[in-house]
């Protein structure tokens, strides 16, 4: 207590200090014309002087200026035209901007400045930015437009398998990203079994993945940090979009409840698989002895509203929901079997929002989160009468949930200065794996449960982003985490710092070093990011994951061209990480030990490497726009309880990888956009050798193989083929007044590549001799070239 109180006071000793200076204090908000949102990430300067700031997340500003008669600021953003105001800098001034979107001749021509920050001089490194706008032109996946999916062509973002939307970012998997909507996490981010990720571009404002160089307020994770902001919802007039696709629908309403005051959100997508499957079911043949009907549906719900208590105050309430479900029923012989598969999450925040001063702003979050996963099955035999004699249950389940308090505050002291500081706790609770058995023919029934687990979670953060002189900018923080699990508490330090350094017109030179902490672990036997993976966290014999990472790198704006070339290497080395061991299941039926299941004697820990290099030339405004990325990587893991001790390539180790993304604007009917990827294929397990051995049934059935044994070499010893694809899509746009629509015909996989989803090893008999077979490598693929249709409407 009495470090917290001299900590406070020293604190409070050094913002006076600063607060002490000549200048005066020009800060207000920066939003969206004719919506009145708020803009994140607008670069505010004052005229050329190369000095300024960035609005934060809820669009607030402030700029320290010496007194002057008159000063010249400048306000820009990426897909917004550059707002520039003169005024007498004697007194603080509170100055609200508004900036209007670039419309699509605009973008033909591109001025200087009005990308907002150079890469050049910026001072965090590893952090990509998506506009929503451009997401929506790049082809997708049976049109369903995709922020994930758009990301996994960034540099150092390693693709899953065939259509999976999971994220591998810089030799991490899926479950070392922090993925935050709204300060909520979301724990699995994928719909239709990782095909679509929950996120509905029509309801997002914001798109950021931070892959190194982490500033302090985040931790959490090893790999990255996905943070996405929905839209608040126009204050001025009612606004909706939505679109029809092939394999589902969505709807976006939102407008004001009081005019600018307070604003609604509302955004619902739901698939239609279901339906097209009933008519498929209805219009096969149908037999006595079986039908079966299969049900598959996916649906997800944003919302959000807000209320304007004045300059000082706002409060903002946002929440998501979503679920997919898989059911089978099938009837057969006086049998009527279910079964089912569903998962969802929920995430809940509340904020508020209270400027204290012109220097100091805070926002205080209250959030929910919660992911559950259920597979349910039943059989029931009936009598001639249709009566049920007989059940068996099974019903499997799987939970984490979480409640957090979270506040952080964005002090503006002087010029060449921005700090930021805050904390957060978390409470979560895990239930790893619950399974439930009623069959009274064989187990009778049977509870096999692990106890629900409960910890905290804590961090305390600050830093400072700091020009101490011209060609020199710094960010330098500390993060302080804790785990409360069991009878053991972690603390853990995590110190982080980035610089830049022009050494040259529009050149910089960047270095980065990241410690990480992660406290929650996701087990998978996949290595895909699947639903059925689990949730487990820290505990008295299993550690938190850790990480260091440094990055060096070059940036370089060549602003007549309207591009920007960044070149990155990378270390990072990673400790207790963690998996199953070999042949481990949570599932044991063992009778004496049925209502025990201690999951941490199923896994193991070890650690990781990974290092290599990212290149990637950017073009976000004009006719033509895109980027080109490529990254030479590798990865390598080591567990004493895996692969006999010996160091091998996870799943998702690539050498190369490659992304090419184009986006024509043709005029202002068409837009034509094209993406290419190239990877080198993942690393897998395969058998080398295939052998029989006999017993006694080979003196009855001569020609039988007796008992059929497989050899495995070492683990992730095989390389599958290369995987490439081209996706194509144009877009025709109609405007008539307020009503925009748009025909997008896209091409996924356009040459129709068959690239490797899994292997198997199949046995061909010999038709010259039954009794000799040979072993043949089996490649199985998932898409050929698939066209869709979408259209989009808005209004």
């Amino acid at each position: 207590m009495k470090k917290f109180c001299l900590i406070t006071v020293l604190l409070f000793l050094f913002f006076q200090a600063f607060a002490q200076n000549p200048n005066v204090t020009i800060s207000g908000f920066v939003r969206e014309k004719g919506s009145m949102e708020s803009l994140p990430g607008v670069h505010v300067y004052l005229g050329q002087s190369g000095i300024g700031s960035v609005t934060n997340t809820y669009g607030f500003y402030s700029v320290s200026v010496p007194k002057k008669d008159s000063v010249k600021i400048s306000y820009s953003f990426v897909g917004y035209d550059r707002a520039e105001i003169s005024l007498s800098a004697t007194t603080d001034k509170k100055i609200d901007i508004t900036l209007s979107p670039f419309t699509q001749l605009d973008e033909v021509t591109v001025l200087a400045g009005r990308e907002g920050e150079k890469v050049s001089e910026s001072v965090q490194m590893s952090k990509i930015e998506i506009p929503i706008s451009q997401i929506k032109k790049i082809p997708s996946f049976f049109g369903e437009k995709d922020a994930i999916r758009v990301l996994q062509l960034m540099p150092g973002v390693q693709k899953g398998s065939e259509g999976q939307t999971g994220l591998y970012v810089r030799g991490g998997g899926p479950e070392q990203n922090l993925i935050i909507l709204d300060d909520a996490v979301v724990y699995n981010a994928s719909h239709l079994f990782g095909f679509f990720s929950v996120f509905n571009s029509d309801a997002l404002k914001s798109v950021e993945l931070t892959k190194g160089g982490f500033p302090a307020r985040y931790g959490g994770r090893l790999s990255s940090v996905v943070e996405m902001n929905m839209k608040e919802g126009s204050k001025e007039k009612l606004h909706g979009e939505g679109g029809i696709g092939l394999l589902s629908s969505r709807l976006t309403l939102e407008g004001p409840l009081l005019k600018n005051k307070a604003s609604f959100l509302v955004s619902a997508r739901r698939t239609y698989v279901d339906a097209l499957a009933g008519l498929v079911v209805q219009n096969q043949q149908k037999t006595n002895y079986s039908s079966a009907k299969p049900k598959y549906f996916f649906y997800d719900l944003n919302a959000k509203v807000n209320y304007d208590f004045g300059k000082k105050d706002k409060l903002y309430l946002s929440g998501y929901f979503g679920k997919d479900r898989y059911g089978l029923r099938e009837k057969y012989d006086r049998h009527d079997n279910r079964s089912a598969v569903d998962w969802g999450n929920a995430t809940a925040t509340l904020r508020w929002n209270h400027l204290i001063s012109n220097k100091l702003f805070v926002n205080t979050s209250l959030i929910y989160s919660r992911f559950n996963f259920n597979i349910s099955s039943s059989d029931e035999t009936l009598d001639s009468l249709g009566t049920v004699i007989d059940e068996a249950v099974m019903d499997y389940r799987s939970l984490i949930r979480d409640y957090s308090i979270k506040t952080d505050f964005d002090f503006y002291p002087a010029p060449g200065h921005k700090i930021r500081f805050g904390a957060q706790a978390t409470s979560h609770r895990f239930v790893p794996s619950a399974l439930v058995i009623r069959d009274p023919n064989y187990l009778g029934a049977i509870d096999i449960s692990t106890a629900p687990i409960n910890t905290v979670e804590a961090g305390a953060y600050i830093e400072d982003t700091w020009q101490p002189v011209a060609p020199l900018k710094i960010n330098a923080g500390f993060r302080l985490s804790a785990f409360i699990t069991q009878s053991k508490t972690y603390i853990r330090p995590e110190p982080r710092v980035s610089a830049a350094f022009k050494v040259g017109e529009d050149l910089s030179v960047k270095a980065s070093y990241a410690r990480m902490n992660q406290y929650v672990h996701l087990l998978s036997n996949t290595g895909m990011g699947l639903p059925t993976d689990l949730w487990v966290p820290t505990t008295d014999s299993i550690p938190p994951q850790q990480s260091n990472q440094v990055a060096l790198g070059l940036a370089k704006d060549l602003e007549k061209q309207g591009l920007t070339v960044t070149l990155e290497g990378y270390y990072k080395k990673m400790s207790n990480i963690i998996s199953y061991k070999e042949g481990a299941s949570f599932i044991r039926l063992d009778g004496a030990n049925a209502n025990e299941l201690d999951w941490e004697d199923n896994v193991t820990t070890g650690k990781g490497w990974s290092y290599g290099a990212e290149f990637m030339v950017q073009k976000r405004t004009g006719r033509l726009s895109g980027w080109v990325g490529y990254t030479l990587s590798w990865t390598k893991w080591q567990f004493a309880d895996l692969n006999f001790g010996r160091t091998f390539y996870p799943r998702y180790d690539r050498r190369h990888d490659i992304s090419v993304v184009g986006i024509f604007e043709l005029n202002k009917r068409f837009t034509l956009s094209a993406t290419w990827v190239y990877g080198t294929g993942n690393a897998l397990t395969l058998p080398i050798s295939r052998f029989s051995t006999f017993d006694n049934t080979f003196l009855l059935k001569p020609y039988s193989f007796g008992n059929v044994n497989t050899e495995y070499g070492q683990k992730n010893s095989f390389r599958a083929e290369a995987y490439h694809r081209a996706d194509l899509a144009v877009q025709y746009h109609r405007k008539k007044g307020r009503f925009e629509s748009t025909w997008e015909l896209g091409v996924y996989n356009a040459y129709s590549r068959k690239n490797p989803f899994f292997y198997q090893i199949r046995q061909k008999m010999d038709p010259r001799n039954p009794n000799d077979g040979v072993n043949v490598l089996t490649r199985y693929s998932l898409f050929p070239i698939l066209p869709s249709i979408t259209y989009n409407f808005k209004f």
